[in-house]
């Protein structure tokens, strides 16, 4: 597969990314012994990013796919395509990692449905195999493979979970959003406003986070406290932009948003 332009999976500009514990070091011992890891957290609050900017610190090229529930083994590993010379095959995104070595990461992993997530078993256990049935090949993985998965335990049911079978191929790392400091931080860096207006609106999001369980699924994201603090940059008035990147995304609910309205106006003034 000397054909694949392996630079073109490679992420040539470090993504910022403020550490908040050793993941950092617990993720370079995980790929150094090639181990399967899963990444779980809530929505927004670095995980992506956090691959993102190791796969850029080794210098390994990075292929990720966004599962959904539509997505099927074939998307994964590859099918038979027709043309005018008759049928082709092209491999899917795993396959195409296993091949060249990238680190291959599913985000939002159980969003899969469980019959196409099973593919992933031969390669997260010695054999780091993977097997093309339709094709009738046996890959083995390159040595410098990785497989990491991520998945937001807040939305955990019965309906849409890992199987334990699945679960125990994989080390495991926790993210969860960062304390004030960090976070602001992150905001200034991120979108270019000052230190005081990033403080605030990091305090509008812990609001929020304490409504989880209470009328939210969610909190306000660390992502959306960026998107907030863009559009202040870009001249829109404090109010209006939280009301747009932080209240009216998350939810429907009157009292909900009246709660959140009432911490922005008291904080914002």
């Amino acid at each position: 597969m000397s054909d694949i332009d392996i630079e073109q999976y490679k992420i040539t500009e470090e993504p910022y990314y403020e550490a908040m514990g050793d993941e950092v070091a617990l993720y370079e011992a995980a790929y150094a012994a090639r181990m399967p890891v899963i990444v779980k957290g809530p929505t927004g609050c670095g995980k992506s990013r956090f691959i993102e900017h190791m796969a850029y610190k080794l210098g390994k090229p990075l292929i990720t796919v966004a599962c959904n529930e539509d997505m099927t083994a074939s998307d994964l590993v590859g099918r038979y395509l027709l043309d005018a010379n008759g049928t082709r095959w092209l491999d899917g995104p795993l396959t195409t990692a296993a091949r060249i070595g990238a680190i291959c990461y599913l985000d939002e992993i159980v969003e899969a449905r469980q019959d196409t997530t099973v593919v992933i078993h031969p390669l997260t256990d010695h054999r780091r195999q993977l097997p093309l049935d339709k094709k009738g090949e046996l890959i083995n993985a390159h040595p410098d493979f990785q497989l990491v998965i991520s998945y937001n335990p807040g939305y955990q049911s019965m309906m849409k979970d890992l199987k334990q079978s699945t679960k125990q191929r994989f080390s495991g790392l926790d993210f969860d959003y960062p304390d004030s400091k960090v976070e602001t931080a992150i905001v200034v860096k991120e979108a270019g406003v000052d230190e005081a207006i990033a403080a605030k609106l990091v305090k509008i999001a812990h609001t929020a986070r304490n409504l989880k369980g209470h009328g939210l699924d969610e909190g306000i994201s660390t992502r959306l406290l960026v998107y907030a603090a863009t559009l202040m940059n870009n001249g829109i008035e404090a109010k209006s932009a939280c009301r747009m990147a932080l209240v009216t995304p998350i939810t429907d609910d009157k009292d909900i948003r009246d709660t959140l309205i009432h911490s922005i106006d008291s904080i914002f003034g």
